[in-house]
């Protein structure tokens, strides 16, 4: 049986909800839609925020033939396949039924384009990557990637500079809420908003819990939908609700000092097939984040756990993690730097470029010291190096 969120699913722009910055009027997707143009991106996004639909929604304005792998279950013979797919025969017929690869992405039977979305393209090693590419350059397939990882760190930066980055976001209340009105279950009021605030922008999350709730109770209530949740029977994607909740675990484990907390949480990762790159990630930027000036050493510490992931992999780089983890939650703590960081950062946002002090300013031609700037620079000033507007502002709150 088709799967509600399926059956749901938007076939056009003017059914989809949500992603206003990339599909409202003017925006770059719509435009690239609406005008059918070809070419190679990225969605970078939580799960269940429409970037499936919106390569379903692009090909389909292409005309485009649509092929959809996902980069856990698929490697380079399913993408050779898809390039040149090998000689097959129509059930029936003697004739050899194949498709020729030309050098312009079109598909020489239908004269349509190749569209390729690749689903969690961030699990494509290094190698898988660079097979893809050359098809990517020469416009054999238009390669449609969709993460939920950083793609500056999961993507090799050959295949990043021929593809658009579009960065989509969680669905806001308002949007969840049109979003499950949609799938034609009545709802109370209390237990809409249960599931808004349950599935935290995750439209997909949102519709399989519904359609769960109503396949075992007969009817979504606040209630019913958490026995719905709590149920043993219910595996959630591992990149949707349980993904979050196990990793903000983790990190607040850590950020309390409890190790044993953040060690059950590192295996129940590592059990769960998560990656072990983006926990050794997560922690690197803990150790800036949370323990800072307090133990400065603690950066080294997560940096060499992180090489060390990549060197040796699981299942042995689990003995890495649970090193640093154990080190880390252990740490004094101190978010002094963080926060000194993003206040700084109000500042720039709301008072733009305020002139630089002209002592500090680089003076490589004679006409710019004849200016003044880097007149009266010394080695060690004692003089506020901020901007005029700024002098006396301590961002860095020390504590004594």
């Amino acid at each position: 049986m088709e799967p509600l969120a399926s059956k749901i699913r938007p076939k056009n722009l003017e059914e989809f909800i949500g992603q206003a910055h990339l599909v409202g009027l003017d925006r770059p997707l719509r435009i690239a839609i609406e005008n059918k143009h070809l070419f190679s991106f990225i969605f970078w996004g939580p799960p269940g925020v429409g970037k499936t639909t919106l390569a379903k929604i692009y090909a389909k304005a292409l005309n485009a033939d649509l092929f959809e792998l996902s980069a856990v279950s698929s490697g380079k013979d399913d993408v050779r396949q898809i390039v040149n797919p090998v000689r097959s025969k129509t059930p029936g017929t003697s004739a050899d039924m194949f498709t020729y690869r030309t050098s312009n992405g079109v598909n020489a039977n239908t004269a349509k384009p190749k569209v390729l979305f690749l689903d969690e393209i961030h699990r494509f090693n290094k190698a898988q990557q660079d097979y893809l590419l050359p098809f990517v350059e020469k416009g054999e397939i238009t390669l449609i990637g969709a993460t939920t990882e950083n793609p500056s760190f999961e993507i090799i930066p050959a295949l990043l500079s021929r593809c658009r980055v579009f960065v989509l976001h969680e669905f806001s209340a308002e949007e969840m809420s049109k979003i499950i009105d949609r799938t034609g279950v009545k709802l109370d009021k209390k237990s809409k908003e249960w599931l808004v605030n349950m599935a935290n922008g995750d439209a997909r999350q949102a519709i399989t819990m519904l359609e769960n709730t109503v396949n075992f109770y007969g009817k979504a209530t606040v209630e019913n939908l958490k026995n719905t949740l709590q149920s043993k029977f219910l595996r959630f994607d591992k990149k949707g609700e349980e993904h979050h909740n196990t990793i903000s675990a983790f990190i607040k484990s850590m950020r309390a000092s409890q190790p044993d907390a953040a060690l059950y949480y590192l295996a129940r990762m590592i059990e769960s097939g998560e990656d072990p790159k983006f926990i050794a990630r997560r922690m690197v930027v803990f150790a800036s984040e949370d323990i800072g000036l307090a133990q400065p050493t603690a950066l080294v510490v997560a940096n060499d756990v992180f090489r060390a992931v990549e060197t040796i992999g699981l299942p042995e780089a689990a003995v890495n993690l649970a090193h640093g983890v154990a080190y880390l939650a252990l740490a004094p703590k101190n978010r002094d730097s963080y926060n000194a960081y993003y206040e700084a950062l109000d500042d720039v946002k709301e008072l733009g470029n305020l002139p630089i002090p002209m002592m500090i300013r680089n003076a490589p031609t004679k006409l710019m010291k004849d200016l003044g700037y880097h007149q009266g620079y010394e080695l060690y000033p004692k003089e506020d190096l901020l901007p005029e507007q700024l002098k006396g502002k301590k961002y860095l709150k020390r504590k004594k």
